[in-house]
């Protein structure tokens, strides 16, 4: 096997553990928040509008993190700076 396919083949598997790793702490992190967030409003009904706007700001930053991971293996997957340097 070439060294450049080499390194196809461990781009596509490290990008694939990125956004598979870095998806599951996003997802059990929502998750968590939002089951408290639905206690806090269970309990405190009249709070409801204040806890609702903080779970989606908090959420949103949650939510960045498996963004981050996508664009990190976006940029394995199709701009890698290593094919450059095998290339040459």
């Amino acid at each position: 096997m070439a060294s450049v396919d080499l390194i196809g083949v461990a781009s596509i598997v490290v990008s694939g553990l990125t956004i598979a790793i870095g998806s599951i702490g996003p997802a059990i992190g929502e998750s968590w928040a939002l089951s408290r967030a639905l206690s806090a409003i269970a309990q405190q009904p009249d709070e409801a509008n204040t806890i609702t706007r903080t779970l989606f700001v908090g959420l949103a930053m949650i939510e960045s993190t498996a963004i981050y991971c996508f664009v990190i293996s976006i940029i394995l997957i199709f701009s890698n700076p290593f094919w450059n340097y095998v290339a040459t």
